[in-house]
C-alpha cells in the first residue's frame, strides 16, 4: 500500500511539473509574440505568468522593470526595480533607472539619495550633472554648485547629449561638458554671481559653438551690464 501511494505522489508531482513546464514555454511564447507586436500590456501580463511560475528569483523582474521604466510608467517601475535591487544592490542599471523613476514621479528628495548613491559607485559626470540638476529643484543652489563643479571634474565619454527644449518647437541635443557649464552658469545666477555665470556660459559656447540657451543666457546677462554701464 506504501508504494502505491509513493509511486501516486511521484506521478502526481511529475505531471505538476510537466504542466507548469509547459505552462512556462507556453508564457514565453506568448511574451515574444506580445512584443513582436509592440503588445506591452500582453508583454506584461506574460512576464507575470512567468514570475509567478518561476518564482521570486525570476529573472523576468528586471525585464518587467525595463518594459515599465520604457512605457514611462515610472511608479510600477520603482517597484519592481526596488524588489529586485533587494537580491541585486550593485546593479547600476537598475540603480538608475530606480533614480530616473523618482525623478520622474516628483520625488525629488529620494531622487537625490538615489543619485547620490550611484555616484558613489561610478563616479559618473552624468550622474553628478543630474544631481546638480535635482539640487536646483529643492532649492540647495550651494550643494548644486558643488556638485556641478565635480561634475565638470570627472572623466567624460564624450558620447552623452543632453536634450534641451529651446522652445515649443525646437530641442537641441547638446554634449554633455557643454551641459555642465551651462548649468553652472545658471546656478551662479541663483547664487547672484552673474560675473561667474558670465564665464560658464562662455565656457558652454566654446565647448558647444550652436549652443542656443548658453547664447541667449549670455546676450541677456550682457544686455543688462550694458544697461547699468549706461547709467
Amino acid at each position: 500500500m506504501k508504494n502505491i501511494l509513493y509511486i501516486l505522489s511521484f506521478v502526481l508531482a511529475s505531471t505538476a511539473i510537466a504542466q507548469n513546464s509547459n505552462n512556462l514555454e507556453l508564457q514565453k511564447q506568448k511574451l515574444k509574440l506580445a512584443l513582436s507586436y509592440n503588445d506591452k500590456e500582453v508583454a506584461s501580463s506574460a512576464m507575470y505568468n512567468i514570475i509567478a511560475i518561476e518564482g521570486d528569483n525570476s529573472s523576468y523582474k528586471d525585464s518587467l522593470a525595463y518594459l515599465y521604466f520604457n512605457g514611462a510608467k515610472y511608479v510600477s517601475c520603482f517597484l519592481v526595480v526596488n524588489d529586485v535591487l533587494k537580491n541585486k544592490p550593485d546593479n547600476i542599471e537598475l540603480l538608475e533607472m530606480g533614480a530616473v523613476s523618482l525623478e520622474s514621479m516628483g520625488a525629488y528628495s529620494k531622487a537625490i539619495e538615489s543619485y547620490t548613491s550611484l555616484i558613489a559607485k561610478t563616479n559618473n559626470n552624468y550622474h553628478a550633472y543630474k544631481l546638480a540638476g535635482l539640487y536646483i529643484l529643492t532649492n540647495k543652489f550651494e550643494e548644486a554648485l558643488t556638485t556641478i563643479k565635480k561634475a565638470n571634474s570627472l572623466e567624460d565619454t564624450g558620447t552623452i547629449k543632453v536634450n534641451f527644449k529651446v522652445n515649443q518647437n525646437y530641442n537641441q541635443d547638446v554634449d554633455l561638458k557643454a551641459a555642465i557649464a551651462y548649468l553652472e552658469g545658471v546656478i551662479y545666477l541663483k547664487l547672484n554671481k552673474e560675473g561667474d555665470a558670465k564665464l560658464s556660459f562662455m565656457r558652454a559656447i566654446n565647448l558647444y559653438p550652436d549652443f542656443v540657451l548658453a547664447k541667449s543666457k549670455l546676450s541677456t546677462l550682457e544686455n543688462s551690464q550694458s544697461k547699468i554701464e549706461e547709467k
